[in-house]
């Protein structure tokens, strides 16, 4: 973990401008295409949460700010951080949180997964380990193709973990298309670091091959 110091003086309004909202976090959500994903993670025989939960993470550490988090009004950068996504459980119907370490190897990001996974069925956790921020809060509504999405969060203070959730696959024009939200804090990504997040997602799941690595 390193400290960012921000020496160019636009950079430094930006974050003081939106570090001082209310309600700092923006969201963006959009269809990806899965027509490439879905038949490779089929004839590989992976699990398909685990698989996605993998991609959305890898996307996300290739970009800096996807790293950053605000402590106190200074920001640090994470070399990693880590998916913490809500799996169900057999202790209720509402869901639980399952952090697993992100690995840059798909095979031992999903081995891990598994394991973790089948933990939290009997012993749910909905709690963040005390002083940690290095995580991405993902969540599945597989019951509905939304266009949109409001995440719970505390606002007082904020904090500026990202927040990525994914929808009902659907077809639209022989296309296998997913929804996908992406909530992040503003004074930390911008529009363009937005985008190029979507679009590492695209090139993930035009390239399934890549979780064989």
């Amino acid at each position: 973990m390193k400290k960012i110091v921000f020496d160019n003086q636009h950079r430094k309004k930006h974050f003081a401008f939106f570090n001082h909202m209310n309600h700092p976090h923006f969201n963006i959500t959009a269809n990806v295409n899965l027509s490439s994903f879905l038949p490779y993670v089929k004839s590989m025989e992976l699990p398909l949460t685990y698989s996605l939960v993998y991609l959305l993470s890898k996307a996300a550490n290739d970009i800096n700010e996807f790293r950053w988090r605000i402590r106190e009004n200074e920001v640090v950068e994470h070399e990693r951080v880590h998916p913490s996504f809500t799996v169900p459980t057999d202790e209720a119907e509402v869901f639980s949180f399952c952090t697993v370490p992100f690995k840059t190897s798909a095979q031992d990001f999903i081995t891990d997964a598994k394991q973790i996974n089948e933990d939290m069925k009997t012993n749910p956790s909905i709690e963040d380990e005390p002083g940690r921020d290095d995580y991405l809060f993902m969540s599945a509504i597989p019951w509905i193709s939304f266009t949109s999405i409001q995440h719970a969060m505390h606002y007082h203070p904020h904090d500026s973990v990202p927040r990525i959730s994914w929808g009902k696959f659907f077809v639209q024009n022989n296309t296998n298309l997913m929804p996908l939200s992406v909530q992040a804090h503003h004074a930390l990504v911008d529009g363009r670091h937005m985008g190029r997040y979507f679009e590492n997602v695209q090139e993930l799941l035009d390239n399934p091959e890549l979780l064989s690595v």
